[in-house]
């Protein structure tokens, strides 16, 4: 395949070598219960704590946390070898790429070493809750509180579009601490739902159903007086949530590009495939010109999407990826994912259409890209700001 060739400019030896690991490991113990996880709705636990015996959770966590002490070129692997593999119902991009990285970079020492060797390990499943029924990319206006009493933390509020979220047994909550402030009355406040399920207060509501990602569960949550120690806020104080998911937000957004690139090619590889084997009127629908300009297209498309993200996943490493082309290249690469797999279903004809074919199931599951991590139309906002 015309991509084959190429190599991102951040990989070396020894990121070669893991990838050829993942990939292996992905395909000895994801692939063959894939089709399970999709049918029931969620991914085992058991596969968690594989991927945790075999390294591949928290993988750009200091050593000293139980991670890999790797960075995000060490993530990037995994979000592409999961894109590449089709396994879109295992959440380790929230887990380990952001949910881990709010607690390594404003955790306490204590937090540090309560909670990320367990997830490093799988014991523990994590997830982020922003969303809100009536609040989806706009943070600010979060109805979700967390008002302090005495040395504890009181949760009252609604969660919803949660991934993970029937199985994580820690939850990093967008509260307002402060209800009379917007972004400043922000906090982050960690759960620890073992504590707290049900006679607490915090309960789930059910696995939604959804378009495509149909093995990743997606839950509603749902918090009634849910009491948590203040030892559960991350940060020094009060009020630094929204600085501390401005930060953040540059790095879930390069994973969902990082993903979209891998779905791109992934995409173009097994339409590459069938064109040159289906025929049509006596020829392959490849030798149609028509077939040849429109895939030349998309090639270059999928060309300059790895080439920009790389760039950004280097900018990322040295602490220059600014906010603007993190929304540039979350939005155009999803924007391309979703154009790029509707036009390779369509050289598919009938077949496209039919869930046995992995481009439908891949049209299903791109769909969210675009909303998700913040919705395309935000992130156009954001590059405009700076214009």
């Amino acid at each position: 395949m015309l991509l084959d060739n190429y190599q991102s400019p951040w990989m070396d030896e020894e990121l070669n070598i893991m990838r050829d690991a993942v990939r292996k490991f992905i395909a000895k113990e994801f692939v063959p219960v894939a089709p399970k996880w999709e049918k029931q709705g969620f991914v085992d636990h058991d596969a968690w704590l594989t991927a945790g015996a075999s390294g591949l959770l928290c993988a750009s966590i200091p050593e000293k946390w139980g991670g890999g002490g790797g960075n995000f070129k060490h993530e990037m692997i995994l979000v592409e070898e999961m894109a590449y593999a089709q396994i879109t119902g295992f959440g380790n991009g929230v887990h380990s790429g952001i949910v881990a990285h709010y607690i390594n970079s404003y955790g306490s020492e204590e937090q540090k070493l309560r909670w990320l060797p367990r997830m490093a390990s799988g014991e523990i499943v994590s997830a982020i809750a922003m969303s809100e029924p009536g609040t989806g990319s706009d943070l600010q206006s979060v109805g979700t509180t967390a008002v302090k009493q005495g040395d504890r933390y009181v949760i009252n509020g609604q969660k919803t579009f949660i991934t993970n979220g029937m199985s994580a047994n820690l939850i990093c909550v967008v509260a307002k601490t402060d209800p009379s402030e917007a972004a400043k009355g922000i906090s982050l406040v960690m759960v620890e739902t073992e504590s707290v399920e049900n006679s607490g207060g915090f309960t789930r509501g059910r696995n939604l159903e959804k378009l495509g990602m149909k093995a990743q569960d997606t839950a509603e949550l749902f918090f009634d007086n849910v009491e948590v120690t203040e030892k559960n806020l991350l940060g020094p104080a009060e009020g630094k949530g929204f600085i501390q998911l401005m930060e953040q937000l540059p790095q879930e957004r390069l994973i969902i590009a990082a993903g979209a690139c891998a779905a791109i090619e992934t995409a173009l590889r097994i339409t590459s495939e069938y064109v040159k084997e289906r025929k049509a009127f006596g020829k392959r629908i490849l030798d149609f010109q028509n077939t040849q300009f429109r895939l030349a297209e998309r090639y270059t498309e999928a060309k300059l999407a790895r080439t920009f993200v790389d760039q950004c996943a280097m900018q990322l490493e040295e602490g220059k990826l600014d906010d603007a082309t993190a929304a540039m290249a979350k939005w155009w690469t999803t924007q391309k994912q979703c154009e790029i797999v509707d036009e390779c279903l369509q050289f598919f004809g009938g077949y496209g259409y039919m869930m046995e074919y992995p481009i439908a199931k891949m049209y299903a599951d791109s769909r969210v890209q675009k909303i998700y991590g913040g919705s395309n139309e935000i992130m156009k906002l954001l590059i405009a700001r700076e214009i």
